[in-house]
């Protein structure tokens, strides 16, 4: 006969196997177990992951019922907790009050916390307190939305390895001091940023992703960066500081990345990258450097596609390249065609490419040339993939069929034509 028919097997398990079964389900259902029985009853109390997020409240068309249900929740919540809290997160559409957000704050520094997430309602804006820059166990941090201003006697985060800060009022040198206190740190993301001149020192640094109204980047010492992706959004400040900047903005922020494996630049990019860049010799040869996707680099601007060409030349391992075309300059040198047979070497190869992907082509005659230059120096290349602009004429229709007749150094090589959907 089975004895074990009328055992509670579940109740009986390990607390460490418990807790993993709760922390997959929503926080609210967590709690809920402790109605199961009186085993059960503070089971939820012990975990180390909190995640509040709106599957912790109860549908009501009041929003302020459902804002005051959510802090009395989590306050419940942390008030019965017993034992350390590792992760605390809270993402929702409902913002507590400063009051409320500050008291969890200082209660989670006193509870060993080592990942906090933050990201409250879409309006609405907080303070962090000072009590978050003393959390001396952080590995992750994530705040959106909110003011940060470090106190004079923050001596750094020693373990964090991931930060972003989303929509956040730093001063300028806060925020580097801030990146350079945190010896570890392996992943940075900071989006939305105002008008920023900024250096990046990060030893550690593994991946790297900027977004906003950069002025300048410079990185010094992020030898160990792997992954960019850079948007920078143009104003007429802005503008006006890359006219007069000094020094080539190529070298400042590439310079010092050798380990680079992948690079991804959004609008202004290459723009930014062209300042001070010039044609010659390249200190700096990425080995590592697999895959290149630029966002609206403008064929007719001689510079940006000088920077382009300067990437992939000292990419000899590159395997992807993916482009899409802008057209918002017009420069006297747009027609110097004799730059590609004059310029650059006739043994100059793309040993390793083997996918290219162009996007918005509109038939610029450096548009044209640029495909040609890569067809006829990649010997290893298996899918040439352009997208024309929307506004498809007859005679780029002329030009994509032209592209059929260009010489092929790869017997492998495919060229394809595809209309990209609105």
């Amino acid at each position: 006969m089975d004895t074990d028919s009328g055992r509670d097997l579940i109740s009986d398990l390990p607390q460490s196997i418990i807790e993993s079964i709760l922390i997959k389900v929503p926080l609210l259902d967590a709690v809920r177990t402790s109605i199961l029985s009186r085993k059960w009853r503070y089971k939820w109390a012990t975990i180390t992951q909190l995640v509040f997020n709106d599957t912790c409240l109860i549908p009501c068309n009041d929003k302020s019922i459902v804002s005051c249900n959510l802090v009395n929740f989590i306050t419940r919540c942390l008030f019965l907790h017993d034992g350390p809290i590792h992760k605390f997160e809270l993402n929702t559409s409902y913002s507590p009050t400063s009051p409320d957000l500050d008291q969890w704050l200082l209660f989670l520094s006193r509870k060993d916390i080592k990942e906090l997430i933050i990201d409250i309602g879409e309006d609405d804006w907080f303070r962090a307190p000072s009590c978050v820059f003393f959390c001396p166990k952080l590995t992750h941090l994530v705040l959106v939305r909110c003011e940060l201003n470090p106190p004079p006697n923050f001596k750094g985060f020693l373990y964090l390895k991931h930060l972003s800060l989303q929509q956040v009022i730093i001063p300028p040198h806060d925020i580097e001091v801030l990146i350079s206190s945190c010896p570890l740190l392996e992943s940075l993301t900071l989006s939305y940023f105002d008008s920023l001149e900024l250096t990046i020192r990060a030893p550690n640094l593994k991946y790297l992703n900027l977004e906003g109204e950069f002025k300048d980047i410079r990185l010094e010492n992020t030898p160990c960066l792997v992954g960019i992706s850079v948007a920078m959004y143009m104003t007429d400040d802005i503008a006006e500081h890359f006219e007069q900047s000094s020094g080539c903005n190529f070298d400042k922020f590439l310079g010092g990345v050798p380990c680079l494996e992948r690079l991804i630049g959004h609008i202004y990019f290459t723009k930014y990258l062209s300042i001070g860049n010039e044609q010659g010799s390249f200190p700096v040869i990425y080995q590592n450097l697999k895959f290149i996707e630029l966002y609206q680099v403008s064929f007719e601007d001689m510079k940006e596609l000088l920077v382009v060409l300067r990437m992939i030349v000292s990419s000899p391992n590159l395997e992807e390249l993916q482009i899409s075309s802008s057209s918002i300059t017009t420069t006297a040198d747009i027609y110097d065609l004799d730059f590609w047979e004059k310029d650059w070497p006739a043994d100059c190869t793309f040993s390793k490419l083997k996918i290219v992907h162009m996007t918005d082509f509109s038939g610029l005659p450096h548009e044209i040339a640029f495909i040609k230059f890569l067809l006829g120096h990649s010997p290893v290349l298996e899918q040439m993939i352009v997208a024309p602009t929307i506004y498809v004429t007859d005679k780029v229709v002329k030009m994509l069929i032209d592209l059929l007749t260009f010489r092929r150094a790869s017997p492998l090589a495919t060229v394809k034509f595809v209309q990209e959907p609105l």
